[in-house]
């Protein structure tokens, strides 16, 4: 009888370390055999919860903030990402976004089997592919991907109840001691915060495994 697996993570899909670690916990899930069945519970947390509708420049942001060229701080998540095998440049996405329609689709995929996948493909779409995730169009054609009515997935991303609900749980987890993302809990037992490397990863599965 296969063992089961849960898996809860945080991220937010304009964060590039967490598009660096979904990646490694992805590669490091693959790895596991066939006796293991794992269930990943994707969780909202805003990387910065001020950021307007509009977006705000990244780059002008870093430098204003660190006083530094943004090349500088964006070279070495670049180089682990490369070791993750995704080619990033982070140069070629110059906005970050409000993530809150974003995550509430994300949140609401939950009873289709595919949240973790949706998250991964939105931010795919916004670091790899360079689109504007904060366009309701481009997230309704992501959303009916993976299942979706498109009509729907617009409703529900514009729905302010369901907004509020999203944000509630962005801050129920950095009142839980969230401080940043991504972060994992294994089996609702361990915790595993930023993209470690692989063997990392490996070696938290592996010891929360041997205690199921």
């Amino acid at each position: 009888m296969a063992k089961l697996l849960k898996i809860d993570v945080f991220t937010d899909v304009v964060c590039p370390w967490c598009l660096v670690g979904s990646a490694r916990l992805d590669q490091a899930v693959a790895r596991l055999g066939d006796d293991v069945e794992v269930v990943i519970e994707n969780h909202p947390f805003y990387l910065d919860p001020t950021v307007p509708p509009e977006g705000v420049d990244v780059g002008e942001m870093l430098r204003t903030k660190y006083g530094r060229d943004p090349k500088e701080m964006w070279e070495r998540v670049e180089g682990e990402a490369r070791k993750a095998g995704i080619a990033l440049d982070l140069s070629q996405q110059p906005r970050m976004f409000n993530t809150a329609k974003a995550h509430t689709i994300t949140r609401l995929s939950k009873p289709n089997g595919n949240q973790h996948e949706l998250a991964n493909a939105i931010a795919d779409a916004y670091f790899l592919e360079h689109r504007q995730i904060n366009d309701d169009n481009v997230l309704a054609d992501i959303a009916a991907a993976f299942g979706w009515d498109r009509g729907d997935a617009l409703d529900a991303m514009n729905d302010a109840d369901l907004l509020q609900a999203t944000e509630q749980l962005a801050k129920d987890a950095a009142q839980q001691g969230i401080r940043g993302v991504p972060f994992f809990v294994f089996g609702e037992k361990y915790a595993l915060s930023g993209a470690q490397p692989d063997e990392v990863f490996d070696q938290a599965l592996q010891k929360t495994l041997s205690e199921l």
